[in-house]
């Protein structure tokens, strides 16, 4: 039976934390005078406000969470938690409505940098902070944030942290779930600060080095600029790409390297996939562009490099046009969609260890065709997965290619083109940012209705959190009581 106490509980302190972190912005908004101090301070007040109440309705430090409270509370407090994010947009008057102050902030919370703004640069600073901000906290996921402090609350966490948890890893850097999230939290923080300070000291200042180590170690995207990471030069590019590798890959192995145990990073299947494919299809793009279009190759790896990181860790951060380049490359540009980076990181996206596993199944019963009476497990990190993981993998895949194909019937049957459904959609569902068509890496989202960006918004939370989280929900047996 669903116990609403807990997830009253819980959910106010995630509503609680956001209105605490709104009020990291209004320094911002006092100092450049851009008038958006009150707006941010008043939506800060009234999240807090809220949370604290609906955290101590019937507050109980007793009551245990059981799996199906958990997923409640992943998909409730998300979607709270987003739309409380609106208010800084909604009070400062930056956004036309309510539609596009919920895209916006949707955007934001689930780290796929698709925006509606098309002057990034008018806007309030103090609301630009903000918008990092939303994809700062959900780049690990608010919730890992209130699981590592959950032992001060009296709440156990670990239905929370499978349930939100990116990516289909059993690793634990601790024993205790509690400890892990403090670890995960830790190497975020510690990226991040790390990343304010190299940028402020190549030239970008401290207003735009925060923003763009916010959203760079979330995987996210936005940009304080218009033309996103191309208004900077080559030395902030490759730094951007070097954190956006780091953010793409599993907190495990980067925990690992932290501890300089570097034998044990390399049985990661997923991550050496990872760095082939990165450097794979970045060499290629560059040989095409330096042969093909005549360009530098200094240039053409820069660019090449940076746009293919950035597809696959779901990060969406700009250089280049690819959509400019040649039908090929656009072209494999639109399928890096689909990857994602590592799971256990802060990308979007199938992850590439569904990947890395469903082409070793492909191989392996090839194997089983020729050989029908030899056993032949299939092994990720030198350890046999089990045949439940590999058929919960394999429904995954075909969830997402049909919700992929779902959505993009439905833009068609908008009136919307070919090239800019699948891309719109593709990109929504990966949590990435840029894709083809109208919704190109130099374009956004402003043309759309109102009922496609809350469609669209929709489908960037189904994304976000792993498909099955919000799916689970909207099954009539997950109410039956048992």
């Amino acid at each position: 039976m669903i116990s609403f106490q807990p997830i009253s509980n819980i959910v106010g302190v995630q509503i609680l934390i956001v209105g605490l972190l709104m009020w990291t912005a209004v320094p911002f908004g006092f100092y450049f005078g851009d008038g958006d101090t009150w707006p941010l301070f008043w939506s800060g007040l009234i999240s807090v406000a809220c949370g604290s109440g609906i955290w101590l309705y019937k507050f109980s430090v007793s009551t245990a969470i059981n799996k199906k409270e958990g997923y409640i509370i992943v998909v409730l407090g998300w979607m709270l938690m987003v739309l409380f994010g609106t208010l800084p947009y909604l009070l400062s008057g930056v956004t036309s409505g309510f539609t596009d102050a919920f895209f916006e902030t949707m955007s934001g919370m689930t780290t796929t940098g698709a925006t509606i703004f098309t002057e990034i640069e008018e806007l309030p600073r103090g609301i630009l902070f903000w918008r990092s901000m939303t994809q700062w906290i959900g780049g690990m996921g608010i919730i890992v944030l209130t699981v590592a402090i959950f032992p001060l609350l009296g709440f156990g966490g670990t239905e929370l942290f499978v349930a939100e948890a990116p990516g289909p890893t059993s690793d634990k850097l601790h024993p205790r779930i509690q400890e892990t999230a403090k670890r995960l939290w830790l190497i975020y923080l510690g990226l991040t600060v790390i990343l304010c300070f190299i940028l402020s000291f190549l030239g970008l200042g401290f207003y735009d080095g925060i923003n763009h180590a916010l959203t760079t170690m979330a995987t996210g995207g936005f940009s304080t600029k218009n033309d996103s990471i191309a208004h900077f030069g080559p030395a902030v590019q490759y730094v951007i790409i070097l954190f956006m590798l780091f953010a793409g890959t599993n907190y495990a192995v980067l925990y690992l390297g932290l501890k300089r145990k570097w034998a044990s990073i390399w049985r990661y299947d997923e991550f050496k996939f990872y760095l082939f494919l990165v450097f794979g299809v970045a060499l290629f793009f560059t040989v095409v562009l330096v042969f093909k279009l005549d360009r530098g190759v200094e240039e053409s790896f820069r660019e090449s490099l940076f746009t293919v990181v950035s597809l696959v860790t779901t990060t969406g951060f700009v250089n280049a046009d690819y959509t400019s380049w040649t039908l090929l490359l656009t072209f494999i540009s639109f399928t890096l969609l689909f990857f994602g980076a590592n799971a256990g990181s802060t990308s979007g996206g199938i992850k590439l260890v569904r990947h890395a596993v469903f082409l070793k199944n492909i191989y392996l019963e090839f194997k089983r065709i020729l050989h029908p009476r030899a056993v032949i497990p299939l092994r990720l990190n030198g350890t046999v997965v089990r045949s439940r993981v590999l058929v919960n993998i394999l429904v995954f895949l075909l969830v997402y290619i049909s919700i992929f194909l779902v959505g993009s019937t439905i833009l068609v049957g908008t009136g919307i083109d070919f090239s800019t459904s699948i891309g719109a959609v593709a990109t929504s569902l990966g949590n990435v940012g840029p894709a083809i068509g109208s919704v190109g890496p130099v374009d956004n989202f402003a043309h759309f209705s109102g009922g496609i960006k809350l469609f669209l918004s929709f489908i960037m939370l189904i994304g976000r959190l792993e498909l099955f989280t919000v799916i689970l929900l909207l099954m009539p047996f997950f109410w039956h009581r048992t």
